[in-house]
């Protein structure tokens, strides 16, 4: 059952709970619906929700559910699962229950296709546990211009986790994986409500897979995953967009040919060029475009609102989380006033190249007046953050420069 602002909503771990339509618009300045340069209907129909298991998020699509999470809750090195985002294509999501979930592993690229239950995936493999951002291919999509279609995302369709699961590549080489294999297809649970609704299946390259950080997780922050979050078993691809993180894992298909389903052929693409590319998946390209694979270079201010003021001599520190697919984040800047000039951050624990990376800046005492606040995140291989939307059709890779007023005296 989905609780929506029209019952008793059960709020954050903050305490926090709303009842009547005043409260809850309290309650939704706290939490934050999202930026004001979102479209004014995206806004309007935004509301703050508890999906069972979940803390209040903010709705972006009640069917099939996609949830966001406030920005608030940004400022801790892990994000909690249960304040973790919610993404989904298809609207019939089922509850998989542990002793019945079954993986089948196949396809014309094994030499012995097999099945697995939970119980063997964790007994029968060596258990790792990685640091990963997982961030929505669209994450930021309501804020291009001109407007594109799709969930309109303002900045927290991610989370950042501890995920521990087995190595695909194991699962795979216990299948005998042949050296024809080209890609590593993945289906989920999930279903469309028609028939004709394409399924949501999602291939990787088959040396992705074999990489040694793509995982088959089964937990999330020391805990079995969230049902909405992929329970019982989801696959983890670090460095890469939430889009090949399929849910709800029951089928893994090693074949020779490019899958050709909807959302690898049609869905999930950027114009060819658009973006640089370290990691490509060419079995899939075309003269005129590619599949997004790895993230771009970000960060986002987690402590600011627009329009926030401060006492006249006040010490305004400014934090954040700062992230690239996996090269590493070299060096965070702030700006004060609008960047006309630049003071380096500094960055907080390296929680793993894939993770998210903390910054603070303490701003010293400010005289009265008007800053614009702005933050630029760069990687070691020297990707910085854009000052204007890099436009594609599907709203992907927003990863332009924020911009907060704040107001001090």
């Amino acid at each position: 059952m989905i609780v929506d602002r029209r019952k008793f909503l059960a709020a954050s771990a903050s305490g926090l709970a709303v009842a009547g339509l005043a409260s809850w618009r309290t309650l939704a300045a706290d939490l934050e619906l999202g930026p004001s340069a979102l479209l004014r209907g995206a806004l309007d129909s935004a509301e703050l929700a508890a999906l069972p298991g979940k803390v209040a998020l903010i709705k972006r699509t009640w069917r099939p559910p996609n949830f966001e999470t406030p920005v608030s809750w940004f400022t801790q090195a892990f994000t909690p699962n249960d304040a973790f985002f919610v993404r989904y294509h298809l609207a019939g999501i089922p509850e998989v229950a542990a002793q019945d979930w079954r993986l089948a592993i196949g396809g014309d690229s094994l030499a012995r296709p097999y099945q697995l239950s939970l119980a063997q995936l964790r007994s029968e493999f060596e258990a790792v546990e990685l640091n990963a951002l997982c961030i929505c291919s669209g994450n930021r999509r309501g804020l291009s211009s001109p407007h594109v279609g799709g969930v309109q995302w303002g900045y927290g369709a991610m989370g950042n986790a501890r995920w521990k699961g087995v190595r695909l590549k194991h699962v795979l080489e216990r299948a005998g994986i042949q050296k024809e294999a080209l890609e590593v297809v993945f289906d989920g649970a999930d279903a469309g409500v028609l028939d004709k609704t394409p399924d949501f299946i999602k291939s990787i390259p088959a040396w992705k897979a074999m990489d040694e950080n793509t995982l088959l997780a089964y937990e999330m922050n020391g805990e079995a995953l969230p049902h909405w979050n992929g329970y019982p078993v989801r696959v983890v691809v670090p460095g890469w967009t939430a889009t090949y993180w399929m849910k709800h894992l029951t089928s893994i298909q090693v074949v020779r040919q490019p899958e050709r389903n909807f959302w690898m052929a049609t869905a999930y693409r950027i114009p060819k060029g658009k973006f640089a590319l370290v990691d490509r998946f060419v079995s899939q390209e075309t003269e005129t475009n590619t599949p997004i694979t790895e993230m771009v270079v970000s960060s986002l201010i987690t402590n600011l609102e627009p329009g926030q003021r401060f006492g006249a001599g006040a010490t305004v520190d400014v934090t954040g989380v700062a992230w690239d697919s996996g090269f590493g984040i070299s060096a965070l800047e702030v700006s004060m006033d609008g960047g006309r000039s630049w003071r380096p951050a500094e960055l907080g624990a390296d929680l793993g190249r894939f993770a998210w990376r903390q910054w603070r800046y303490a701003m010293p005492e400010a005289r009265p007046g008007n800053y614009v606040v702005m933050a630029r995140a760069s990687n070691r291989i020297g990707s910085s953050q854009t000052y204007e939307l890099n436009f594609n059709p599907a709203g992907y890779h927003n990863n332009v420069v924020q911009r907060i007023e704040i107001q001090v005296g």
